[in-house]
């Protein structure tokens, strides 16, 4: 039986956004389970490059269905995230909203419409289910944790009108227990709280990370005007308190600006608050149930702090938490949901990996890709890959690690990965600074051998594996000196253990940094800039190594240093448009009483996603059509030397912030038509991007 779980949006990549449906559908995914065994599964952000996209996933099915050798009509069962009826009342407040939008108001017919649309067949409604997001989120957990029993808690910001679930697992069967409205939600109580800290949605983490550098007591009282615990493990949530409370009592903090104490004061009252009411209510339903063991689920299960602290603290014997706990690994609850009801449960084993992505395919290709940015790269092919890049980092250097297939989640689980020496303190702050263009204050994690964790880290007795970053542990007082890079400031560290089972790869590659420097463990961060998803392919793994500052790259069996390229070798580019891009040039007040012509270059999946580019980039990108060779755009404008340099310099910067693609030519390609724009239609849409004019 093959059953396909998908998660995310309603519209396509080049369409703008259902703007209230953003709020709801996010994370788009597609997972693929045979008889009950994930065959594959990736998140359609790795693939569309759009962060969190709530486009409809069809790269991602079409993955999984490439992966499985399968047609779509082969899938005996399409599962949705979320209720029928949740879906029906989203696309009705759209129509309200947004009534220019002439979309279906039927959400299995607008499925069955997408899917026939994209892979040009027909899919009969018996084949298409809905399933309750939080019951999505429960079977994930509870059927990928290999327990004969546990309690489940599911926690999130909302979905299907709910926040959240308690239920029972036992052998193939959930049972909900109870439920959490969404006036009740502790995700929403988390995000209510850092809008005052000049954070927003998706940016939950950031606030955990740093939570440590601030005392929880200044605010601790204020805090708890916020919340309510009851009796029986309940709880009640005031989120209508935190915004005016919050405004007398505390300087907010807009984006950008520094971040005083008091910031991270309130961070870390805010981190004490959730831990309280979670605590409060697993340990009744821990009493109410017998329930030693626990399933954690739901975007609040990746605040790895507090299951850091649930881990210590005793509460149960073993606590499992789904690695893709937020809204993408819904798609991994829908299809083993699906599994079940047609008799083909998941088997009870723990899950151990999650390189369910697309591979980097063979050598020959990999080559192939890499030797095509002659000029730019230098290529040298190893047969012991693991050994050069353990030299590199063993001398200080920062490295891109790209292998085989790619993670499904949010973390980098050591296939692609950026990687360095985790001892020097200050490369936690290069890091942070060169590549990931973050906060200084966000911590790095560590990879260490699963058989040498113990001597680096206290880890509660019994407990070994930490393959999935899920868990915040202590690490040991004499070695926090020592892994300087990945302790932090309060002597913790997000871990990852690796097996040489499930990765052997990763597994020689800190085993030859161990022989070097005698210390088993790897700083682990995920290979991504600050503006785009984690790297899928060698070609993005290409276009985030030369545009950070890293200073070697691995992909598969190849080692890859940078060259010095020149102007030539930039403007021998292609330029491509993305789909999820737009141009718009404008008139626009920019002072008082005083307006001038603006150009822009924006993308669909936000409409605050704009960046101004020059008049001159401007009008090089209208003339492309699919793609153009940057050196003939500029040829045809006739640009003189300097302007030319200008020009590419800004390109690159665009590249950067990935508003534009720069990739080799096609070696047949076909010379554009570089007609002028009076000649061209400059409205619509098309397969790579659009144009609009207004005057």
């Amino acid at each position: 039986m093959l059953c396909l779980g998908v998660s995310g949006g309603l519209d396509k990549v080049y369409e703008n956004p259902l703007e209230l449906a953003n709020t709801f559908l996010h994370d788009g995914a597609a997972v693929l389970v045979r008889d009950g065994r994930v065959i594959a599964a990736v998140e359609e952000e790795r693939l569309n490059r759009i962060k969190h996209s709530n486009k409809f996933p069809v790269s991602s099915i079409q993955y999984c269905l490439s992966a499985a050798g399968v047609q779509l009509s082969d899938i005996d069962r399409i599962a949705f995230y979320a209720t029928e009826a949740y879906s029906n009342a989203m696309l009705e407040r759209l129509s309200v909203s947004q009534p220019d939008i002439s979309t279906p108001l039927d959400a299995k017919l607008l499925l069955r419409m997408l899917l026939a649309q994209e892979f040009g067949t027909e899919v009969d409604a018996s084949r298409v289910s809905f399933v309750a997001h939080h019951m999505a989120h429960a079977v994930s957990a509870f059927a990928m944790s290999g327990l004969e029993e546990s309690l489940i808690f599911a926690i999130d910001g909302g979905g299907d009108f709910l926040s959240g679930l308690l239920a029972r697992g036992s052998g193939t069967d959930v049972t909900q227990l109870e439920t959490f409205t969404e006036n009740n939600s502790l995700g929403l109580f988390y995000l209510e709280t850092i809008r005052y800290l000049g954070y927003g949605l998706f940016d939950e983490y950031k606030v955990m990370g740093l939570a440590p550098y601030g005392d929880p007591a200044p605010h601790r009282e204020l805090f708890k005007q916020f919340y309510e615990l009851t009796d029986n493990g309940g709880y009640r949530v005031y989120l209508d308190r935190i915004g005016p409370t919050l405004l007398r009592n505390i300087q907010v903090r807009r984006k950008g600006m520094p971040f005083t104490q008091q910031h991270r004061d309130v961070s870390a009252s805010l981190q004490e608050a959730l831990e309280q009411i979670v605590f409060h209510i697993l340990r009744h339903h821990r009493d109410a149930t017998g329930m030693k063991r626990l399933c954690l689920a739901g975007g609040v299960a990746h605040n790895c702090t507090m299951n850091g602290k649930l881990l210590y603290s005793g509460l149960f014997e073993d606590i499992f938490v789904q690695p893709a706990a937020h809204d993408a690994g819904c798609a991994l609850g829908a299809a083993l949901m699906m599994s079940n009801e047609l008799g083909r449960p998941a088997p009870r084993e723990r899950l151990q990996e999650v390189y369910w992505g697309p591979d980097l395919g063979s050598d020959r290709v990999v080559e192939q890709e890499l030797n095509a940015w002659v000029g730019h790269l230098d290529v040298e092919r190893s047969d012991d890959v693991a050994r050069s890049a353990a030299d590199w980092m063993a001398s200080g250097a920062v490295i891109g690690w790209v292998q085989g297939r790619s993670e499904f989640g949010p973390r980098a689980l050591g296939n692609r990965s950026i990687l360095a020496d985790p001892r020097p303190a200050a490369n936690k702050d290069r890091i942070n600074a060169m590549v990931k263009k973050r906060e200084g204050y966000r911590p790095f994690a560590p990879s260490v051998l699963e058989e040498d964790a113990r001597e680096f880290f206290d880890l509660p007795d019994g407990k070994r594996e930490f393959p999935f970053m899920n868990f915040v542990v202590r690490v040991r007082d004499a070695k926090r000196d020592l892994l300087g890079a990945i302790t932090h400031v309060d002597g913790t560290a997000r871990l990852q253990t690796v097996s040489r089972k499930t990765n052997p790869a990763y597994w020689e590659l800190i085993n030859e940094f161990k022989k070097r420097t005698g210390i088993p463990v790897l700083l682990n961060t995920s290979f991504n800039n600050n503006a785009e998803p984690i790297v899928d392919s060698v070609a993005d793994a290409i276009a985030t190594f030369l545009t950070t500052e890293l200073d070697g790259l691995v992909v598969g069996s190849f080692l890859v240093k940078k060259r010095a390229a020149t102007t030539a070798d930039w403007t021998a580019l292609a330029v491509s448009l993305p789909a999820y891009t737009s141009l718009y040039r404008f008139r626009a007040y920019t002072g008082r009483d005083r307006q001038e012509t603006v150009s822009e270059i924006r993308t669909s999946f936000s409409s605050r996603a704009s960046m101004r580019i020059s008049h001159d980039l401007f009008d090089l990108l209208m003339r492309i059509e699919g793609e153009a060779v940057l050196g003939d755009l500029l040829d045809a404008i006739t640009f003189d030397q300097a302007r030319r340099e200008a020009l590419v310099k800004e390109l690159r910067g665009v590249w950067e912030q990935r508003r534009v693609r720069l990739h080799p030519a096609h070696s047949s390609r076909v010379h554009q038509d570089m007609q002028s724009n009076a000649e061209r239609s400059i409205r619509g849409t098309h397969e790579y991007g659009r144009v609009q004019i207004s005057v």
